[in-house]
């Protein structure tokens, strides 16, 4: 009776454990919910001001940006008098970017490489949370990426060994 019990418990996990349509790749545990708002996702927009002109609003595109939305990168440079507008993706490559950029791509470029980066890392998500399901929950993130990881205290003692002059790091 107990092996006929057992035998039937592990297949009703087998089976549960299989009917997920769709697995979580992102391989964090964020689960922190405690029926509480978090205090840190309220962003206050900034205040709301009238136009001069009703005319010259711009129109209303869908996923854009907001006249209210709070910019602290732009704000941060417009009060240490640099422009604003040239952190914006849409002004092409800035002329202080052009030398690094020839550089970079002498040995040619692939102006696709996010979309082909993005793919090729969710298929090493979905390879690494095949077998993630434990009862206690735990991030594996880290682990997943674990191989990737460059030990940067082993590379800075490889150096200091070779002679060359580091910068000071923190203690482990």
């Amino acid at each position: 009776m107990r092996a006929a019990f057992l035998i039937g418990m592990i297949a009703l996990i087998g089976v549960t454990a299989c009917s997920r349509s769709e697995r979580d790749t992102s391989l964090h545990d964020l689960k922190t919910y405690s029926g509480t708002p978090e205090e840190f996702s309220i962003i206050p927009a900034k205040p709301l001001v009238q136009p001069e002109n009703y005319a010259d609003l711009p129109t209303p595109t869908p996923g854009q940006g907001n006249r209210t939305d709070q910019t602290p990168l732009a704000d941060a440079v417009a009060a240490l008098g640099g422009n604003p507008a040239r952190l914006s993706a849409g002004n092409g490559t800035p002329r202080g970017d052009s030398a690094l950029i020839a550089s970079a791509s002498r040995f040619g470029r692939d102006s696709n490489i996010r979309t082909t980066l993005a793919s090729e890392d969710l298929a090493f998500r979905k390879r690494k949370s095949l077998f993630t399901w434990t009862i206690v929950p735990r991030d594996d993130y880290l682990r997943a990426y674990e191989r990737q990881t460059l030990d940067s205290y082993g590379w800075l003692e490889r150096y200091r060994a070779a002679g060359a002059r580091t910068p000071s790091a923190p203690p482990e």
